[in-house]
């Protein structure tokens, strides 16, 4: 379904959008992870990359009611720049699209140790997790093909994350 607001400059005739078509609205530049998700091969991996990033330059070290908010504001955020990227794209779950990334990275790195192995470990076990999409994240990938959907199997790999890095803490491994 085409974006009704879109002007006909707006309208994205390819699967492959144009730096200059993401950063023509907000919430493509939001689901678009500020154009990480325009990067080639693994849109997925370079917005963790960028989650990482941000995660180190803006949000650690801030209080934890702080951080909590900004994973909820930032998750129903992309929940609706995901809804709209992908009606104005005409597809149900665009690859070019990893704010959903960054979010769940943001939830790993928020929940692990703050050392730079622990976070190298977390933010390598969540790619892992993410792009094999074992189940539920992957009943959740096929099924939810919304802007929930979108955000939602992230969410989940990054849980399973969090499972793997207390798991090695608790060995020793960590």
């Amino acid at each position: 379904m085409a974006d009704p607001q879109a002007s006909p400059a707006d309208k994205q005739p390819s699967l492959r959008p144009s730096i200059a078509w993401v950063f023509r609205r907000p919430e493509r530049i939001l689901a678009f992870g500020f154009g990480s998700g325009l990067i080639h091969p693994g849109p997925g991996t370079w917005g963790t990359l960028l989650g990482w990033l941000l995660w180190v330059v803006l949000l650690q070290g801030l209080p934890d009611s702080v951080v909590a908010a900004v994973l909820l504001l930032s998750f129903g955020l992309g929940c609706w720049a995901a809804q709209r990227c992908n009606q104005q794209l005409g597809v149900a779950d665009h690859g070019g699209i990893n704010w959903d990334e960054i979010v769940a990275v943001w939830l790993v790195l928020w929940l692990i140790p703050t050392g730079f192995v622990s976070q190298l470990v977390g933010v390598a076990v969540f790619r892992v997790f993410d792009i094999l999409k074992p189940p539920p994240v992957s009943v959740l990938d096929r099924r939810c093909k919304n802007g929930f959907g979108v955000m939602i199997d992230d969410i989940f790999a990054a849980f399973y994350t969090l499972l793997v890095v207390a798991i090695l803490l608790r060995v020793g491994v960590l």
